[in-house]
């Protein structure tokens, strides 16, 4: 159905393209300095515990394993910093620039930085829009355009997914003032030389990426939902 919808591949397809490109992005650039040892040979742990030391949070932040490639993420919710198997226990370039990268989100929270406190109680919220968000929707539209019925249900469909647009939104902030955070550990901390700062930037850059094309890629998808909606009202 959509895929054959010009407004579909208007609003919606170049979202997924960019995401696409994204992924591609930030795997090929993370490849390429995952191979690229940092000249101390520290591995993500041994880089983590030296990082939290110097920036005061020894006691506070935990260091644990997680399963998946690229599946590294800080929890506040038990202040545990989680490095994946390759991050963890490479002496690469890109295993100390994604660990830097997750510590500082450890110190956003342990500042009380706006936008991480605003992303972390809107999470009810777009957990709810993601489960019910399209459902709501699909069951307005076969309502309006079928039975005649009151449009207002797509639109509180619309309300839903909106909250994944918010949520990708206030993301940006977050990951962009976390990569500056890291980039500032590194250089004060003394781990890693100058070629090898400009390596951890890179694969920070093809990080951000992902997250610039997720949050294009929920306002585009919205406003092709709203579109949709605003079609199935005329009529």
């Amino acid at each position: 159905m959509f895929f054959f919808d010009p407004l579909y591949l208007m609003l919606a397809l170049p979202g997924i393209l960019l995401t696409l490109w994204a992924q591609w992005k930030v795997n090929s650039t993370y490849n390429n300095f995952a191979r690229v040892a940092n000249s101390r040979g520290l591995t993500g742990v041994q880089a983590a515990d030296i990082l939290i030391r110097q920036v005061g949070l020894q006691g506070q932040v935990q260091v644990q394993g997680t399963p998946g490639k690229l599946s590294d993420h800080y929890d506040p919710r038990n202040r545990t910093l989680f490095l994946s198997a390759e991050v963890a226990k490479n002496p690469s370039v890109a295993a100390v620039g994604i660990t830097a990268h997750e510590l500082g989100h450890a110190l956003q929270h342990a500042q009380n930085y706006g936008p991480l406190n605003l992303r972390m109680a809107i999470v009810p919220i777009v957990n709810l829009g993601s489960r019910l968000g399209y459902i709501v929707f699909f069951l307005g539209l076969c309502l309006a355009t079928q039975m005649g019925a009151n449009p207002i249900i797509m639109w509180i469909g619309i309300l839903l997914l909106s909250s994944m647009a918010l949520f990708a939104l206030v993301t940006l902030p977050v990951e962009f003032d976390a990569s500056r955070r890291a980039m500032q550990m590194l250089q004060t901390s003394g781990l890693m030389q100058t070629q090898e700062l400009q390596g951890a930037q890179k694969v920070l850059n093809a990080a951000a990426w992902t997250y610039v094309a997720a949050a294009a890629s929920a306002i585009l998808n919205l406003l092709y939902f709203v579109a949709l909606a605003n079609r199935a009202s005329r009529r």
